[in-house]
């Protein structure tokens, strides 16, 4: 910083825990650094879900050095929906003062119109996965609370191929004990993609058709498609290295998205000014 050398924007991206974890802690700590090293920002939550048939909120720090102050088109003179949650707001209600004066809110157009949903990603022919034997299948319902089940059979009920997706969460009982329940939606979307640290964490798609019910891990293409990774992007060899991949990653068309209304006119205004001081 001494040197002058600091990049003239930053952009960090996280899950939207960081807004409240350690009651707000964790984020008005990043925020007090990126102002005492000469940074004016603001924190937008975008929703892979407005993209893509994926429940993926990120949280995204966009920071803009305060010497180049080209940012006014950018912002807004206060939160702007989706862009900024509850969360987003809380969190800089929190702030001190002096992160407050340097906060912006900034500016995004509307949300695109999602095209295609889950139905539309799933291969009935997978590679790198098998379908579930009947046993596994019925076992995996056996997990399934009263609610859980009842959608299953809403779905059978229809008569026509249903595609959901099932993931595996520790929850309490009635008796106050922790089991494993396995718990489905049918809304079109598919629930956040994960690491693969353990069996939790792998996504299981559902599938209804003719009066049957199959179940099978979701495979690397199809979670490297929820990414918004084309079919022709090379993914690794090994399901958990391919699915790390998708799991670790960021929804390609919401960066997209960001770079084009907001990092990249920033940047812009920023080179702008630096050239004109040179």
């Amino acid at each position: 910083m001494k040197q002058g050398r600091q990049p003239s924007l930053i952009v960090l991206e996280n899950v939207c825990g960081a807004l409240t974890s350690h009651d707000g802690e964790d984020f008005a700590a990043i925020c007090t650094a990126l102002q005492r090293s000469g940074y004016r920002f603001g924190a937008l939550v975008l929703d892979a879900a407005h993209f893509l048939p994926q429940s993926r909120p990120r949280l995204f720090i966009v920071a803009h050095r305060k010497d180049y102050d080209g940012a006014e088109t950018l912002a807004s003179t206060g939160p702007i929906s989706p862009w900024h949650t509850r969360g987003v707001f809380s969190a800089f209600q929190k702030l001190p003062d002096i992160c407050k004066a340097n906060w912006v809110w900034w500016k995004l157009p509307s949300a695109p119109t999602r095209r295609g949903s889950l139905e539309d990603l799933i291969d009935k022919e997978p590679v790198g996965v098998k379908w579930h034997t009947g046993g596994e299948t019925r076992k995996l319902l056996a997990m399934m609370s009263d609610l859980h089940r009842s959608k299953v059979a809403q779905a059978l009920g229809e008569g026509k191929r249903t595609v959901g997706c099932i993931y595996k969460r520790m929850r309490v009982d009635e008796h106050g004990n922790r089991v494993q329940r396995a718990e489905v939606r049918f809304d079109g979307f598919s629930g956040c993609l994960r690491t693969p640290v353990g069996g939790s964490s792998r996504q299981i798609v559902i599938e209804i058709e003719k009066n049957r019910i199959n179940s099978r891990l979701l495979s690397p293409r199809e979670a490297a498609r929820l990414m918004g990774l084309p079919d022709s992007y090379l993914l690794p060899e090994k399901y958990n290295d391919a699915y790390h991949l998708a799991g670790d990653g960021v929804a390609v068309p919401v960066v997209r998205f960001l770079a084009r209304y907001l990092l990249e006119p920033l940047l812009k205004s920023v080179e702008s000014q630096k050239s004109e001081a040179a």
